[in-house]
């Protein structure tokens, strides 16, 4: 899997609401000095023949419009945005990077490498003939075994998993790393009720991030929300977090699956908030960006653009400062480009008591989490002044009662001390009248 030549790969797509996978098109890639590359997309033409009868989707409503011509694409490693949203996330290169220990591997290696379980709808190949569907995951029953290799692959710089177990099952969704998951160790597992991202402890964690991410998953749905459903399960004497799939539906026979997209694709970004920085200074890495690029994508911009407005806040109220353009995304399910439920929701006890920031810029005062900066651009997200102070002030009365919710997901009493800073510190209302 090592190239320093052009490489192609075919893009395969399950349609939505549907389990039949098609190909889509073709992704050719070759190498650029500093490890740069160049990417040509081009649809196949039995897929443009087919979407003209049944308006079958683009793979991105912007950047790859359903047209008979080559896509060029020189950032992201040169791939197409929302064809690096289904590549995997840090956890994956991880695994990958270890099978092949000593290969120099390229994007399109890694693509290739990542199993067919990742987050949303497209896989890919070699063939230009889609591969069979894979039906057959971990089981929850396994999870013992999993987090064994998760931690011999965290402990033992040259161990190398095996195809059997964590190698095959790696994935970031639900970042949608997959692709969009980032560091942290986890793998896709099976019960019943249908397929759960498995979150497992990370080497050096200073708390019980399972239970802190539930707490916190629980605390923002009260807060008005829409989060996945999770679930706390003990293994081994460890504590692990299953959260659901969103962008999986089980049927008979299988599953089917929604696109995704990232609010990197979105924002049309880069990986960095500094090389997605702008001529005069202002940066792409931005939720009124964001807001406003959603709106071509969204089905119902109005509403995506309070469920995004809620987010931005709750990431404010609970100092959630991993808000990073890859822990957003869009779905759809065939009739529509939504926002996905919100997920990778974590606080942190920042020192800083009279000013915090997030990934993303908030309003007027740049990426400043606070109040008075929330309501700055509040336009942007189609809420009056009025009705957005309201939406404020009902979630903060949530978040104050933020014990109970982690109480409820057997947080301890240390970490609940660890964390209680990040909760409405005094800078998120400093500007505000009293």
């Amino acid at each position: 899997m090592t190239s320093e030549k052009s490489q192609e790969v075919f893009v395969y797509l399950q349609l939505p609401q549907s389990q039949e996978v098609v190909t889509v098109g073709k992704l050719a890639w070759r190498p650029l000095p500093f490890d740069r590359g160049l990417g040509e997309f081009v649809y196949g033409r039995k897929y443009l023949e087919r979407a003209a009868k049944e308006r079958l989707p683009s793979l991105d409503p912007l950047a790859l419009p359903l047209e008979a011509r080559r896509f060029a694409f020189d950032k992201l490693g040169g791939l197409p945005s929302v064809i690096r949203d289904a590549s995997p996330d840090y956890w994956g290169r991880l695994v990958i990077a270890r099978q092949h220990r000593g290969s120099a591997l390229t994007e399109i290696d890694y693509l290739l490498g990542s199993p067919e379980d990742r987050a949303g709808a497209l896989s890919f190949g070699l063939s230009p003939t889609p591969p069979a569907p894979v039906r057959q995951f971990n089981r929850t029953v396994h999870l013992e075994e999993l987090l064994a290799e998760a931690w011999r692959l965290q402990n033992e710089p040259d161990y190398v998993p095996s195809d059997r177990h964590l190698a095959a099952q790696v994935d970031g969704a639900l970042r949608p790393g997959t692709s969009m998951g980032g560091a942290r160790p986890k793998v896709v597992v099976e019960d019943d009720e249908g397929l759960w991202l498995a979150k497992f402890p990370a080497k050096n964690d200073m708390l019980n991030y399972p239970r802190v991410e539930h707490g916190t998953l629980l605390l923002a749905q009260a807060a008005g929300l829409a989060t996945p459903v999770s679930r706390l399960v003990s293994v081994a004497g460890s504590d692990l977090l299953l959260v659901k799939r969103f962008d999986r539906r089980p049927v008979a026979g299988g599953y089917q699956r929604a696109m995704m997209a990232s609010g990197l694709t979105i924002l049309g970004a880069e990986e960095s908030r500094e090389a997605s920085t702008l001529a005069d200074g202002s940066s792409l890495w931005s939720y009124p960006v964001l807001v406003s690029r959603l709106a071509l994508w969204s089905s119902d911009p109005t509403a995506d653009a309070h469920e995004l407005f809620r987010r931005m806040a709750f990431n404010t109220m609970v100092t959630n400062d991993d808000d990073h353009p890859r822990n957003h995304a869009v779905v759809n399910w065939g009739s529509g480009w939504r926002l996905s439920p919100a997920y990778d929701l974590v606080p942190t006890n920042r020192v800083a008591q009279d000013e915090r920031f997030l990934s993303l810029d908030v309003g007027m005062q740049g990426r400043v989490a606070s109040r008075t900066n929330l309501l700055s651009r509040c336009e942007l997200f189609r809420l009056s002044q009025d009705q957005a102070r309201a939406m404020l002030t009902s979630m903060e009365s949530v978040v104050r009662r933020w014990q109970v919710y982690f109480a409820k997901a057997g947080v301890s009493d240390a970490d609940l001390a660890q964390l209680a800073g990040a909760f409405l510190y005094p800078g998120y209302s400093r500007d505000v009248a009293s």
